[in-house]
């Protein structure tokens, strides 16, 4: 279901919530730049599925509303041109008003695809509103690699990703030699998205059962 959540600076915006309003293990779910669209969606009614509550913030309110698009090249580009007009410290600041609104006494973690790859990488070092952070192909990590994490962190990559390459991964792996690094042989940007032709099922299925069982570990079973 669709929520309106309000921000530290007074920002409203919208996410989208999912799972049982008692959990007791909750997730903020964290957009690529394609909005919180039906992929997104489908991300999030899945761990509910596996019993938390989650929700997924529309980081791209603060510049455009109702965002959600496709995988085309020209939905790309329009992803990164939003992007780019996102401050991280408004993003953090959206991440931690979904956090805030998350069942109270929840054991929280955040998790992200993409450009939320990244941002629950900061999710991990910029807050300590999480127990548990898991970052998928995010490709700002490793500009921001020597930022102190505040609690465990999983990070999945792509071995052929065209936008991570392998020294970039191989640069956090030495920054960070606490982080749990996993790499698909022969998968590239997005391998988890099934509406991506980069999707690659099996990747995906090992990728999701190792964040789950991340999870669990940190946050409880």
């Amino acid at each position: 279901m669709l929520i309106e959540l309000t921000a530290a600076d007074g920002h409203r915006l919208s996410a989208y919530r999912a799972g049982p309003a008692d959990a007791k293990r909750a997730l903020v779910v964290v957009q690529e730049i394609f909005g919180v669209n039906r992929h997104m969606r489908h991300v999030c009614d899945t761990l509910a599925a596996e019993g938390y509550q989650v929700i997924a913030p529309a980081l791209f309110d603060r510049v455009e509303r109702h965002v959600e698009l496709g995988y085309e090249p020209a939905d790309v580009a329009r992803g990164r041109d939003l992007r780019a007009k996102v401050d991280a410290a408004h993003t953090m600041a959206d991440v931690e008003a979904a956090a805030a609104a998350l069942p109270a006494g929840a054991a929280r973690g955040i998790v992200g695809y993409c450009w939320g790859g990244t941002v629950a990488w900061w999710g991990a070092t910029r807050s300590t509103s999480f127990k548990a952070a898991c970052g998928w192909y995010g490709g700002g990590i490793a500009g921001t690699r020597e930022e102190v994490p505040n609690c465990p962190v999983q990070l999945h990559f792509g071995e052929v990703d065209a936008s991570i390459p392998l020294a970039d991964v191989e640069l956090i792996r030495a920054a960070q030699p606490g982080v749990e690094i996993f790499v698909y042989k022969g998968a590239g940007h997005g391998f988890g998205c099934e509406e991506r032709g980069s999707y690659k099922p099996v990747d995906a299925d090992l990728a999701q059962a190792r964040t789950l069982a991340f999870f669990a570990k940190h946050l409880g079973g």
